[in-house]
């Protein structure tokens, strides 16, 4: 290791162990982590020994999943190891933010008094952007927008030595694949969808913006020992079935939150018939069943991707470590699916949900029996699920037999490229001009609709509609704001298909379209290059090298802006039960971070708390009227606004809490959805159950994520009761807390209430927050 008498003061006081030194370590060939970062070195060799070493310890044989997050273990020969028990402290080899959760990110590391992060960063610029008339008005009016955003992360990231990706440069998970992501690499980024990476054979797990900051500061990271989840492919993929019907049908088998706690590892003979952006597809989705991460073992198309891209020594490092990059023989998983991929069908899930599968051949008469609209309004393709040059490859494959019996769409259409590479390559390729031939408005390299970014002008809302999508999520309300919009997701080339026809009921494999000629046609199965036949285009040059000396560097924060907030310290627990608490909201049904902190209209303010603060659970049903945000205030008796009414209490000093229903916060890794309840006074939020990234961020500010012992006991709670928790005194891991539920008529209930916390997360309980417990550690 380091020498420890070698680090700053500051690392020094946090127990880092700073790895990242390419001198330290004896390596066979010493290959740079990326482009950018020409001195940080892959160590497959420092994988090697702690694999080796938690081996010995195990004595069997390791999963591929295993092996990455072992292989990164703090303490290898110390780390009490149980599959969904233990507490892992690991050691990241990167972080990457994208620009909405990377504000309070860069705000809390600010706070944090280092002078540096301790490992490679980056902040990409992709949520900001909302589509509306194309891709570069459209980035125009962007950057003059939030320009005051931009130019915090700009200055922060020079500053603290953060690499940053201006906007129009792509989708953060798109310049991972293109650029960070490797075989073996344990990556963190403060979006759901890190998991992309998985499909370049990495473990890249979504984290809120507290966790980005340990890291980035140099701390172990802290993750539940994960299960794992196998799902072995046999056959092959062929004909209309591509990648995204895997993760499709998997989330049918698995739904919203069969993979909590689990890394769902894919292996068998089937994985080398699908590329390796079709990997990350696979993976990226894999956020949807609530899974850990998702990762697929190295492979020749991994090695193919890699030099495509400019890695191949990457690739040649990787072949020499290949044994440590895939799973031993007789390994074994927590669970196990197999997908005979030769007679898998071509999928399309939802509405509202992305678990709700479907045969594309069966859907049409789903709809019409659930009544959901019919004709397609827009058919959307792209977003950092399915934006690759093979997918845009196969949508153009569909166009152009559509346009060549003189058809367009019959829906509007649009087309978001991945990164700034895949437009400029599409570009010059001619994929982009046959989109638009067909109809299609090529919007800028962003994640736009996907995120509900999207200027929707062709309904009313509240409009019932149907629109058809590549994204992976399709919540209610999520893409533009309207509850009546039944949105459903599948592959770009069945999007592109279905636009064309312009009904859910046209199924491409069977059915017929009619050209201008009046003749009869049937669209073949599309067939495209995986990766373009020569070189990417790599387009403009988007990227800012943090400098090397940044001590002159400033970053400004206004205090009078809308947009940016400096953070000021949650206040620490006071040593006392939580006595009286009043309910704000019970929660009916499913209760996404998009309800607790609605995105759209709101990412504007994501730098700044209390502003964002306004749009707390404005989503979420309360049980009590049927209504979304409109809750009663229990001193006025009135119904009013949810963040209103929290407002009111913080104002008043009475303390709430939150009931909710199964799987709370799932969906987003935004950090604002814990944020907010604390800012806004909250103390607990006590559900059924919850997702894994929501879970953890509640408890890095301080709050007391719980579950009710008996799920039952959800019924016993109702919106006029008042709550004490107990035991907090003798807070210790294992040990249920009580609850005692006080009825406006006098009687009372004592209910017991679970909880995950160790001794590490008591001490941001008892702290205040993470931050504040970090605060602690460096005095």
């Amino acid at each position: 290791d380091f020498p420890h008498s070698f680090l700053p003061l500051t690392h020094r006081s946090l127990g880092v162990r700073q790895y990242h030194v390419a001198s330290v370590l004896c390596q066979r060939a010493k290959v740079a982590m990326s482009h950018f970062e020409p001195n940080e070195y892959i160590h497959y060799d420092l994988l090697e020994k702690n694999i080796n070493i938690v081996r010995k310890r195990l004595n069997r044989p390791l999963t591929l999943s295993e092996k990455i997050v072992y292989g990164h273990l703090d303490d290898p020969a110390g780390q009490e190891i149980e599959r969904g028990k233990s507490y892992l402290r690991l050691r990241p080899d990167r972080v990457a933010m994208q620009d909405a959760t990377a504000q309070m990110a860069m705000l809390q590391f600010i706070s944090s008094g280092l002078p540096k992060v301790a490992v490679p960063s980056t902040i990409h610029c992709d949520h900001l952007i909302e589509a509306q008339l194309g891709g570069e008005k459209d980035l125009r009016r962007a950057k003059d927008i939030n320009q005051e955003v931009y130019n915090f992360l700009a200055t922060a990231g020079a500053k603290y030595g953060v690499g940053f990706w201006k906007p129009g440069s792509g989708i953060i998970h798109q310049i991972i694949l293109e650029n960070y992501a490797y075989p073996g690499v344990l990556l963190i980024g403060t979006d759901s969808h890190t998991p992309n990476g998985g499909g370049l054979g990495g473990i890249c797990i979504g984290v809120g913006g507290a966790d980005a900051v340990d890291v980035m500061a140099g701390i172990p990271w802290e993750l539940k020992c994960p299960k794992v989840i196998g799902v072995k492919l046999t056959g092959s993929l062929s004909g209309w079935t591509s990648p995204k019907d895997v993760i499709l049908k998997v989330a049918g088998i698995l739904t919203v939150k069969g993979g909590t706690g689990a890394i769902v590892e894919y292996h068998g003979p089937g994985v080398d018939s699908i590329s390796c952006t079709g990997m990350a597809t696979i993976c990226n989705m894999g956020a949807e069943i609530g899974a850990t991460t998702s990762v697929f073992p190295y492979n020749h198309r991994m090695k193919k991707y890699l030099s495509k891209t400019g890695r191949a020594d990457i690739a040649n490092l990787a072949d020499e470590f290949k044994d440590h990059l895939v799973p031993d023989p007789g390994c074994h998983y927590d669970q196990l699916i197999e997908v005979n991929l030769s007679e898998l069908k071509p999928h399309i899930n939802g509405p509202f949900t992305p678990d709700l599968a479907h045969p594309v051949a069966e859907v049409g008469k789903v709809a019409e029996k659930e009544g959901w609209p019919l004709d397609i309004r827009v058919g959307l393709i792209g977003s950092c699920t399915n934006s690759s040059y093979e997918d845009m490859g196969r949508s153009a494959a569909v166009a152009k037999q559509a346009l060549a019996h003189g058809l367009k769409c019959k829906s509007q259409f649009t087309i978001t490229p991945g990164s700034e590479q895949i437009r400029a390559t599409i570009e010059r390729d001619g994929y982009a001009q046959i989109l638009r031939d067909l109809g299609g408005i090529v919007l800028a390299n962003a994640c736009g609709p996907c995120i509900g970014q999207w200027d929707r002008k062709d309904i009313k809302k509240g409009e019932k509609n149907t629109i058809v999508t590549s994204y992976n999520r399709n919540f209610t309300g999520r893409n533009d704001a309207n509850p009546e919009t039944h949105a459903f997701v599948t592959s770009p080339e069945i999007v592109t298909a279905l636009a064309i026809a312009g009904t859910l009921k046209f199924n491409p494999e069977t059915d017929y379209l009619t050209g201008t000629d009046g003749k009869k046609f049937k669209l073949e199965a599309p067939d495209a290059d995986e990766l373009p036949k020569g070189e990417f285009d790599p387009g403009q040059d988007t990227y800012q090298h943090p400098p090397k000396d940044s001590s002159g560097q400033h970053v400004d924060v206004s205090p009078t802006s809308q947009r940016l907030q400096l953070l000021e310290p949650f206040d620490k627990w006071d040593g006392k039960d939580l006595e009286d608490l009043q309910i704000l909201i019970k929660v009916k049904g499913k209760c996404t971070t998009d309800h607790i902190s609605a995105a759209g209209p709101w990412l504007k303010f994501r730098g700044h708390l209390d502003n964002i603060s306004n749009n707390l659970l404005i989503g979420a049903i309360n049980i009590e009227n049927g209504k979304a945000n409109s809750v009663r205030n229990a001193v006025t008796q009135e119904f009013g606004p949810v963040p209103d009414t929290a407002r009111y209490y913080k104002k008043h000093g009475i303390r709430w809490v939150v009931i909710g229903d199964e799987n709370y916060g799932e969906g987003s890794s935004r950090e604002h959805a814990a944020l907010e309840p604390r800012h806004l006074g909250a103390r607990a939020i006590i559900t059924k159950s919850f997702a894994r990234i929501h879970e953890t961020n509640l408890k890095k500010q301080g709050l007391l994520p719980l579950t009710f012992a008996d799920p039952a006991d959800y019924n016993k709670i109702h919106p006029v009761d008042k709550l004490t928790i107990q035991g907090l005194k003798d807070f210790t891991p294992g040990k249920p807390l009580k609850c005692i539920i006080k009825h406006p008529n006098g009687t009372q209930e004592t209910i017991l209430l679970n909880h995950t916390f160790n001794e590490t997360q008591i001490e941001w309980f008892r702290a205040g927050s993470a931050l504040n417990r970090m605060k602690e550690l460096q005095q």
